[in-house]
């Protein structure tokens, strides 16, 4: 094996888990603001949440809700580089605003005791990505919104 040669990261385990915080989540489309960086909480890993980290780009309609939303780009790349995305699955990571430290608590408290001791990769099963490219949380998708 090459010294260069890198393993392919291991998927993330998927463990669905019941997510109560974000459906009802109340943060308005002007909490955002394009440039800033933020992360969508998708799971656990190692004793921390984990997520996507992206950019806001511009605003949005985000029509499986039928509300603003606000265009993504994902740093990474990838097929799916812009997304659009409901402003209340997003938490800043640029800045330290109290409503999104709250919220990233709430998140903590009710996750990781639910998955204390494993240090897989363990994404909740919260979103999934349209055909139009939006990204959309189960909630959401449930709803026929």
């Amino acid at each position: 094996m090459p010294p260069s040669w890198t393993p392919p990261p291991t998927p993330p385990a998927f463990a669905p888990t019941h997510d109560p915080l974000t459906p009802a989540r109340y943060i308005t489309h002007q909490h955002f603001q394009p440039g800033d960086q933020v992360v969508v909480i998708k799971g656990v890993a190692a004793g921390e949440l984990w997520g996507d980290a992206m950019r806001v780009v511009a605003p949005s309609w985000h029509t499986p809700t039928d509300e603003d939303g606000w265009r993504l780009r994902d740093a990474t790349g990838g097929t799916q580089t812009y997304v659009t995305a409901h402003p209340r699955y997003l938490v800043h990571l640029s800045r330290r605003c109290p409503d999104c430290l709250i919220h990233l608590r709430a998140m903590e408290d009710h996750l990781l005791p639910k998955h204390a001791g494993h240090d897989a990769l363990i994404d909740c099963g919260w979103y999934t990505t349209t055909a139009l490219n939006q990204l959309v949380h189960i909630a959401d998708a449930r709803s026929g919104r």
